[in-house]
C-alpha cells in the first residue's frame, strides 16, 4: 500500500536563498528531487498540498506549483485526483519484447497490481472473431483489467481469448500476468504483431488512469500467435504516458 502520511521534509528547504539569481521554483524543485532521490521521501509517499507548503515555505502558490511541476513533467511524482501529489521513482521503462506488464514490473522492482473491471465469455462480434480467427457468434473471453504500479495506475488493458480459455479464473488473474497464465496451461506463445501509437483517453479511461479527461494516452495493439501460427490473444491497451514508455533497440543493416 501507498503511504497514507503526508511528507515534507522541513530540513531539505532551510537555506533557501531568497535574494539570489536562481529562481525560487527551481530551488524548491532541485531540494525535492534531491529529497526523492536520497530517500528523505520515500516512493509512494504523498506529499502535503501547495497551499499548505507555500505556507511553510513562506512562498507563493504559484511559485510551489511550478516546482511542483517540473517534477511531475520529470516523471518522479503524479497527480492523482482525490489522493493528490504521489512520489514515483521516475517512468516505468518497458522493453519491447513478448512479455507481459506484469512480468516487467515484477523483474524491475515494481509492485505490481491488478483490479478486474471485466472478466465474461460472450459471442464474439465480426471485429474480434476476424482477429481471433473464430467464427461469428462463438464463445470468446474479454477481460478487462487496470494495472497499478506501486498502487499508482498505469495502464488499461482489455484482452480478447478464444473461448477454450473460460475456465481462466479472476484469482489467476490478479496474482499473475496473462502469459504467465497462459504459459502455465502449456500455451507456447511464439510470436506477436504489435502496433504502438497515441490518442486521447476514451470513455472511463482518464479516471482509471488518474489523468484529466482528453489526456493523451500511449496506445498498443497487439495479436499474440501460438507455435502453431494460432491466435491465442487479441490486445488493446492504453498507458498513461507520463509513468510509461517502451524502449527498444535498433541495429543497423
Amino acid at each position: 500500500m501507498a503511504d497514507e502520511r503526508t511528507y515534507w521534509p522541513d530540513e531539505a528547504f532551510a537555506d533557501l536563498d531568497r535574494t539570489g539569481p536562481v529562481p525560487l521554483y527551481f530551488q524548491v524543485s532541485s531540494r525535492l528531487e534531491a529529497a526523492i532521490h536520497s530517500g528523505l521521501i520515500p516512493s509512494g509517499a504523498r506529499l502535503e498540498n501547495e497551499i499548505a507548503i507555500a505556507a511553510r515555505l513562506g512562498l507563493s502558490r504559484p511559485t510551489v506549483r511550478r516546482a511542483i511541476q517540473e517534477l511531475v513533467d520529470r516523471g518522479l511524482l503524479v497527480r492523482r485526483r482525490g489522493i493528490g501529489t504521489q512520489v514515483v521513482q521516475g517512468q516505468v521503462t518497458r522493453p519491447v519484447e513478448l512479455s507481459s506488464l506484469f512480468e516487467d514490473l515484477t523483474s524491475t522492482g515494481h509492485r505490481p497490481g491488478t483490479v478486474i473491471l471485466r472478466h465474461e465469455v460472450r459471442a464474439a462480434d465480426e471485429t474480434i472473431a476476424n482477429q481471433l480467427g473464430v467464427s461469428v457468434g462463438e464463445d470468446i473471453v474479454h477481460l478487462r483489467r487496470q494495472r497499478t504500479t506501486d498502487d499508482v495506475p498505469v495502464a488499461v488493458l482489455e484482452n480478447f481469448l478464444p473461448g477454450e480459455f473460460a475456465d481462466i479464473t479472476t484469482a489467476q488473474l490478479e496474482t499473475s500476468g496473462l502469459y504467465q497464465v497462459l504459459r502455465a496451461r502449456g500455451v507456447a506463445i511464439r510470436i506477436a504483431k504489435q502496433k504502438i501509437g497515441a490518442r486521447r483517453a476514451q470513455g472511463d479511461e482518464a479516471e482509471l488512469l488518474g489523468i484529466d479527461k482528453g489526456h493523451p494516452v500511449l496506445t498498443v495493439e497487439r495479436a499474440a500467435f501460438d507455435n502453431a501460427g494460432r491466435v491465442v490473444e487479441i490486445g488493446h491497451h492504453c498507458y498513461r504516458p507520463d509513468m510509461y514508455s517502451f524502449e527498444t533497440t535498433l541495429v543497423a543493416k
